[in-house]
């Protein structure tokens, strides 16, 4: 009999404090994988816990505002893969984000972004440092400029070796039609890739992209809203140096409550 009303307590202390329990699956061949995610709050500290059927558990501690608006600290651990626990800042600011974080290891891996601007000029960086080589594992930067119906950008990735630089402009408000185009270099290879595309709006519900590169490579695709938040999409794709055997086409449908 004590032991029933203890078992009473427990459940009733669980649903006071827990805020949210949800379970999914997913079966891939004859395996079914499975994971369960429940989240408590308490004042500005969010706890998520996330188990899943290979044993692993995940948990998330966050903390919002702790000694400043805009600032999160946030812990993160995993059971039994210990290697995948880090501690991490985020701080927000109207004109300024920054994120730092480090690893729970022995030579963990520092990861430092951040991203400066206004709505019509904005610059970016993300640098990771691995401590137990002394080596920077990514340095990726950016830089964007917006004005009214067109946005410019030019960004460096993959560790500095690739430059890209991209343009979309907005020909028409009405209907919705943009054009754009890209062009990407390789360091490495010191090859180039040059993409031009382009949308437009045929009905409210209707509307159509398509893009080719200077490899012979297209796409297009068509996505009608048939219902609210309910999308139909076909897709083509194909290389037009090799058009029999290249050729694909697919439809997709997206169906939201």
């Amino acid at each position: 009999m004590h032991g029933y009303h203890i078992l009473i307590i427990l459940i009733s202390s669980v649903a006071f404090f827990m805020q949210a329990v949800t379970a999914s699956s997913t079966k891939k061949a004859d395996l079914i994988f499975g994971e369960i995610q429940s989240q408590i709050k308490n004042k500005n500290i969010t706890v998520d816990v996330k188990a899943n059927s290979e044993s692993n558990i995940i948990t998330t501690v966050t903390v919002d505002e702790i000694a400043t608006p805009g600032l999160k600290t946030i812990l993160s651990f995993a059971v039994p893969d210990q290697r995948a626990g880090k501690v991490e800042l985020q701080y927000l600011h109207d004109y300024a984000g920054v994120n730092a974080s480090i690893g729970l290891t022995t030579n963990p891996v520092v990861n430092l972004s951040a991203a400066f601007g206004t709505k019509a000029l904005a610059v970016g960086a993300d640098v990771s440092l691995d401590t137990a080589t002394g080596n920077l594992t990514k340095y990726n930067a950016g830089l964007r400029f917006t004005h009214e119906d067109l946005i410019a950008s030019l960004t460096l990735n993959n560790r500095g070796d690739s430059l890209t630089g991209a343009y979309y402009h907005k020909v028409s408000e009405l209907s919705n039609t943009a054009v754009g185009a890209e062009l990407t270099h390789s360091f490495s290879t010191n090859e180039n890739t040059l993409t031009f595309g382009g949308q437009h709006v045929l009905d409210p519900l209707t509307i159509l992209k398509a893009h080719i590169n200077n490899s012979g490579k297209a796409s297009a695709l068509i996505q009608h809203e048939w219902s609210p938040k309910s999308l139909v999409t076909i897709s083509a794709e194909v290389d037009t140096k090799t058009i029999e055997k290249s050729s694909k086409v697919g439809i997709a449908v997206a169906l939201k409550p």
